[in-house]
């Protein structure tokens, strides 16, 4: 693990293997090692960089809100550190959200993006109403909020079979501090609706999504790749293909960075 500051804001990353650059962004209430049990395969051909985004896990709070742009911003400020010039952007969920914001901000530094269980669509009215009610329960009983939120990210299957791996997302989760939640939920609220960046860019992409995801309707997220050359992986499960589909995803992403 090393540490850099963006800001005068300590950000905490990982720069792990040789070759092409491959970023890999966690989502909200995630930190870089959601990514534990992929970094030893992908960095066998590929540097990966993991970076804990800002108010999780190891990395500081910038400010009240969080938006996009400021976790892109700070993702680029790594990469700048780093003498990275080209990369794969890999984001799941919130993740995917700021490597959109990267490909938009930074176009020139995209080889290629993955958004796994994500989305290019902004809020609609009743997720920003859902935000808003969540960081009023948050703020009422931080504990009670992330346990519950964690458990439902899976699919009411898994829920029951994958026990000991959503105790080990929660204790993760329970990391995040207060401030960081508060301002992930702000941040996702306001972001921008970057679906136009699906159907106008030239560089590789794939959109990973699961069929009961909970978070992220699948059958209208699916739609928003409907006329584009976007390769769409769908797997059976909840919002949490990499643990619930953790063999299946492993391979896609390999197989789409070694065609890149």
């Amino acid at each position: 693990m090393k540490v850099l500051f963006y800001k005068n804001t300590a950000v905490t990353y990982a720069d792990n293997g040789k070759g092409a650059a491959v970023v890999l962004l966690h989502g909200f209430l995630e930190n870089q090692s959601m990514w534990n049990d992929f970094i030893p395969e992908l960095s066998k051909r590929n540097r990966v960089i993991t970076i804990d985004l800002l108010g999780h896990g190891a990395t500081e709070c910038l400010g009240y809100v969080h938006s996009m742009e400021d976790q892109a911003d700070m993702v680029h400020h790594v990469l700048m550190d780093l003498n990275i010039r080209k990369a794969i952007l890999i984001g799941h969920s919130m993740g995917g959200y700021v490597a959109l914001a990267f490909a938009e901000l930074f176009p020139e530094y995209m080889k290629g993006l993955v958004l796994m269980n994500s989305t290019a669509r902004a809020d609609s009215a009743e997720r920003k109403a859902n935000r808003d009610r969540a960081i009023k329960a948050v703020k009422k009983d931080y504990t009670a909020f992330v346990r519950l939120s964690i458990a439902n990210l899976f699919s009411e299957d898994n829920r029951n079979n994958m026990t000991d791996e959503i105790d080990r997302v929660k204790l993760e989760a329970l990391q995040t501090p207060l401030q960081g939640i508060i301002a992930a939920l702000e941040g996702m609220k306001i972001r921008k609706d970057r679906e136009m960046l699906l159907h106008q860019t030239n560089f590789p992409k794939m959109l990973i999504l699961g069929e009961k995801d909970g978070v992220l309707q699948y059958a209208e997220n699916a739609t928003q790749i409907d006329g584009t050359n976007v390769q769409l992986i769908t797997f059976p499960d909840g919002h949490m293909s990499h643990i619930e589909n953790e063999v299946e995803v492993l391979k896609v992403i390999a197989d789409f960075i070694k065609k890149i």
